[in-house]
């Protein structure tokens, strides 16, 4: 259960359609008389970092964004179309209220990257009336020390049917933005060169999916397009324009990504309505952007459960299908500091054939194994391809039912409304059977992980099991990593890494993944001497939830470093792509006194990188050191600080 731990302050700014109106009221709910005049409000974040301004041009709406001064988002336009051809804030816009306030409040999460998150923001808030339907609708705009955010919400009593989303996102010259559609690798382009996509059973055309990452000409700027609140709406892409080469519109998902389930060209949705929000993360540098990625979560619902006791993120280890696989894993999990094991597709017959996940194959006695797994404080997760959920509320009962304490699904339909809808009763059914969930394959974060926090992780991502390169692992920290939680299965050791295994231990701290799939492909017999493997203390130590995060350094593509606290232990890793490198890491994070850094570093490089042996030393800093942290190329380091 979240816990807010500071109270909201709210203040009146009197700017923009209420300054020209001549109303003097101060507070939430200021009002001014309907004015169809050019005027534009502005939200400035409490710090003065970032501004969003929303402008009303010509009966039109549009929005931009600053942060420092440097534009983040040039004129772009606003609005919403409907299945009538209505296109709400294109024209014939006027305002007829308007409400301002700033929020300062702090709430601890169930989990996540930090102990407590910092929810600080200004909102300017227009409610607005189509001059030709005399539909009212309204738009909120938010400013953020971290970012950015806006959303639309339909005021009138009844219902809607929405056609489209007309947002559009106008970046400066010479800016480039992180495109990847479903799971393929990121390939950075300008915005009005994405490639064509899809299938004939697919949404087609120049799309993108979110989160989508933007770096811009001036130094160090950068941002990250996401959304938040996703409920009983489409997912978002975005999609470049003909001829407007800097701009991206938004596109709502008719299909679902993997091109099965009904066509949806519409959505019609009970109003009063709010639709997600558009959120764009920023930072001065690329490491803030990743600390910054919390905006996410702010904008998300709180969360819908009284108790959360018993929700507890860990690292997993997959089982082979069998029963003595199982046992083995459980005895592998307690040796290896390791809190649930899962059985993964076939432990119920054939992937993507067998639609009766309620009986397990001869191999597997799955009673006796939840017994010795529960015995041992051990968790079981169990994995559902998404055809054999025909009834959720039924076989996760029975599931609970046998002690089972997750469920991963697989193969999930994203991006229509219904599955959207799909999505997040299936977050709610879990939650009431008390499992946790994580959502596998081209399912894309909108921060639900705050509202339902059983959902605990998911894919959405060109995953690791690929065996990418280097630079596709240092890319994804700012990128799909802001949106949410990632799934990404950590390979140690393993002969098709085309990483050191250096650079794979590093993504237990610099990846936020609250369930860690670690040891993919493996056995416990793998590590039977561990004497083999000196990479295997780090694993044992190392937490999936933090106290604190700071990213210390980074590129997107080049490199990063990032620490993580849990208690009194700091966990820092770093990778690097293809090239080799040395970083200069302060340790100022760190408390008073002296620290042990024991210390996980390439050797010698191999004929291939996964060659590259482990290195490990120890170090006595302190709070003045500057750690020198060299890695091969895609090479990586891991390194435990504890105080003496």
């Amino acid at each position: 259960m979240e816990i807010p731990t500071r109270q909201v302050s709210r203040r009146g700014l009197l700017k923009g359609a209420a300054a020209a109106a001549g109303t003097a009221a101060i507070g939430i709910g200021t009002t001014t008389t309907a004015a169809a005049a050019d005027t534009s409000v502005t939200a400035t974040a409490p710090d003065g970092s970032t501004t969003i301004t929303m402008s009303l041009t010509g009966g039109a709406l549009s929005w931009s964004a600053k942060r420092g001064g440097a534009t983040v988002a040039d004129v772009s336009a606003l609005g919403l179309k409907l299945s009538d051809g209505t296109m709400l804030g294109r024209s014939g816009t006027v305002v007829t209220n308007y409400q301002h306030w700033t929020t300062d409040t702090t709430w601890t999460p169930v989990y996540g990257r930090n102990a407590t998150v910092r929810d600080r923001y200004q909102e300017m808030r227009w409610n607005l009336q189509d001059t030709t339907t005399l539909i009212n609708f309204s738009v909120q705009i938010r400013a953020y020390p971290t970012g950015v955010a806006f959303r639309y919400v339909l005021l009138d009593k009844g219902t809607a049917t929405i056609a489209d989303e007309l947002t559009t996102f106008v970046f400066p010259d010479s800016t480039l933005v992180y495109s990847a559609r479903d799971e393929d690798v990121y390939n950075p382009v300008a915005p009005g060169s994405i490639p064509s996509t899809g299938t004939s059973s697919t949404d087609t055309g120049a799309l993108t999916d979110l989160p989508l990452t933007a770096t811009y000409a001036r130094a160090g700027l950068i941002a990250c397009v996401c959304e938040s609140s996703r409920i009983n709406f489409p997912r978002l892409m975005l999609g470049s324009v003909s001829g407007q080469p800097n701009t991206l519109a938004a596109y709502l998902m008719e299909h679902t990504a993997r091109g099965s389930g009904t066509v949806q060209t519409t959505s019609t949705v009970t109003t009063p309505f709010a639709t997600p929000w558009r959120a764009v993360v920023t930072g001065s540098t690329h490491a803030e952007l990743v600390d910054n990625a919390e905006l996410v979560l702010n904008l998300a619902p709180a969360s819908a459960l009284a108790d959360t006791s018993w929700i507890k993120p860990g690292k997993v280890f997959r089982c082979n299908l069998t029963t003595a696989a199982g046992t083995a894993g459980v005895d592998f999990a307690i040796a290896r500091g390791l809190q649930y094991i899962e059985y993964d597709a076939g432990w119920y017959g054939p992937e993507g054939s067998t639609t009766d996940a309620t009986t397990p194959i001869d191999a597997i006695d799955l009673p006796s194994v939840i017994s010795y797994a529960t015995g041992k404080g051990i968790g079981v997760i169990l994995y559902v391809n998404r055809i054999a959920l025909t009834d959720p509320d039924s076989l996760f009962a029975l599931y609970r039912s046998w002690g089972v304490a997750g469920v991963k699904l697989g193969f999930i339909n994203d991006g229509t409304q219904t599955m959207t809808n799909q999505i997040t009763g299936w977050a709610k059914t879990a939650a009431a059977h008390g499992l946790l969930i994580d959502m596998h394959d081209d399912v894309r974060p909108f921060g639900y992980e705050r509202t339902y926090p059983n959902w605990v992780s998911l894919e959405g991502v060109r995953g690791n099991e690929h065996f990418p390169t280097a630079s596709h692992n240092v890319t994804l920290p700012f990128a799909r990593n802001i949106g949410g939680p990632m799934d990404y299965t950590i390979c140690y050791g393993q002969s098709r890494d085309q990483t050191t295994n250096t650079h794979q231990m590093a993504m237990a701290a610099v990846y936020y993944q609250p369930l860690n799939f670690l040891y993919w492909y493996d056995s416990p017999s793998k590590y039977s001497n561990a004497a083999n493997w000196p990479g295997l203390p780090w694993f044992d130590a190392v937490p999936t939830t933090w106290d604190e995060s700071r990213t210390l350094d980074g590129a997107i593509g080049e490199y990063i470093a990032v620490a993580r606290r849990a208690g009194t232990t700091w966990y820092l890793g770093a990778m690097t792509n293809e090239s080799a490198r040395t970083l200069s890491l302060p340790l100022s994070f760190l408390g008073s006194g002296t620290w042990t850094a024991t210390i996980y570093a390439d050797g010698t490089p191999g004929t291939s990188a996964y060659q590259t042996p482990v290195v490990v030393s120890t170090q006595t800093v302190t709070t003045t050191t500057v750690l020198t942290v060299a890695m091969t190329p895609a090479g990586g380091q891991a390194v435990l600080l504890k105080p003496n």
